[in-house]
């Protein structure tokens, strides 16, 4: 227990209480009007030490701009384009909001109806990332003993809104190629391997196995700020993805007379394929191509994602999942395929693919029931059969 000692102020008698923190530290709080405040104060300052969750009020004086700082300079496992994509999100969404608040004095009904705010013109994905930072910024107050408990526990965040993919077919990603010539190749290759698109960006003659048939996924792209940096895949672990017959001739020519260093997919000069420009210049005038060759018999022009979808970059590995799923592939197959951290990361993606396993579910109960029902039949016919 503490002691309270009075003091004279301008504006009368005050009291102060005098306590230890747990490291030993003498400390003083001033400002009391009343003995009885500051003894109920060293009580709950008793209270809270007993039970491990004393939290020093020197501590709790800064503000959320202070913390977050602090947070985001000790993000160093990030990958480059997460940790630039906290960065904008805590410069455009959270600082503006939030910063100069002192941190004790944010209330969780405040973070609700910010989030309330958000989501009045703005996507539920977006709203949910945008709270996820200063969540973890508040968790991490609440881990460094600045608050007791984060405000931003409990909020209810707008439901997620599923999107159709852009899954196409064997057919529709042959179109596709022959429309991106020279890179038909390439969407070919990501179509039917499921890299992400920094991975094939990133892939050297050295990763490709040709007498195996296989891609050694070892590092990967991304553009933070515009900026290429080369790194480990988004997992961080290596894996050996094969690729099909068909695609071998192709293959081969890419590696053809190329040191083992040199990029398999890259820009006319010879550097790394950026996603941007690739679907600028590429992808997007090669769908508006197809799309403007569906017409009715009528001559009215048919909504293009009704015919064939647009699709991204990112689209052709959803494809290439969906299409070993349809071809029979198991989930553990497709997770590694894909570099999953875990198959039930694969089933959670990809849990519209697998619908059709549903009625192949009901198709093999019937088949058991009826095979059941005929062999009882022909137990039940023996037992009565009369000797001959």
């Amino acid at each position: 227990m503490g002691s309270v000692e009075p003091y004279k102020t301008a504006n009368g008698r005050r009291y102060r209480a005098r306590y230890r923190t747990p490291d030993h530290r003498q400390v003083e709080r001033r400002g009391f009007r009343t003995k009885r405040d500051a003894e109920e104060f060293l009580a709950s300052v008793d209270v809270s030490k007993s039970r491990g969750d004393f939290i020093d009020p020197a501590r709790s004086r800064v503000t959320v701009r202070e913390v977050a700082e602090e947070w985001y300079s000790g993000q160093v496992q990030l990958k480059p384009t997460t940790r630039a994509g906290y960065r904008h999100l805590l410069d455009k969404h959270i600082l503006p909001r939030w910063g100069d608040k002192q941190l004790t004095s944010v209330r969780h009904g405040e973070i609700q109806s910010w989030v309330g705010e958000l989501a009045a013109d703005r996507a539920p994905q977006t709203v949910r990332n945008v709270f996820a930072v200063l969540a973890l910024v508040f968790n991490y107050a609440v881990r460094d003993n600045r608050i007791v408990r984060s405000p931003s526990a409990g909020v209810t965040l707008p439901r997620r809104v599923h999107t159709e993919r852009g899954y196409l077919t064997h057919s529709q990603v042959r179109r596709l190629a022959d429309e991106c010539t020279p890179y038909g190749g390439l969407i070919m290759f990501l179509a039917y391997t499921g890299l992400r698109w920094g991975e094939a960006a990133a892939l050297r003659v050295r990763d490709i196995n040709v007498s195996r048939q296989r891609v050694e996924v070892a590092r990967s792209v991304t553009e933070p700020g515009g900026k290429l940096v080369f790194g480990t895949p988004k997992t961080h672990a290596r894996r050996s993805v094969p690729y099909p017959n068909f695609l071998a001739p192709m293959i081969e020519t890419q590696v053809r007379g190329r040191g083992p260093n040199d990029l398999v997919f890259h820009s006319p000069d010879g550097s790394v394929l950026r996603n941007g420009n690739f679907r600028n210049r590429i992808l997007r005038p090669a769908l508006a191509r197809i799309h403007t060759g569906y017409m009715d018999t009528d001559g009215t022009v048919i909504p293009a994602d009704r015919i064939f979808p647009t699709v991204t970059p990112h689209d052709l590995r959803h494809t290439a999942a969906s299409l070993a799923i349809s071809a029979g592939a198991n989930v553990k197959a497709v997770q590694r395929m894909l570099g999953h951290a875990s198959a039930t990361m694969t089933l959670d993606v990809y849990a519209d693919l697998f619908a059709d396993d549903l009625d192949s579910v009901s198709s093999a109960l019937d088949r058991a029931i009826t095979l059941a029902t005929a062999a009882e039949t022909e137990r039940s016919t023996d037992v009565t059969r009369p000797d001959a």
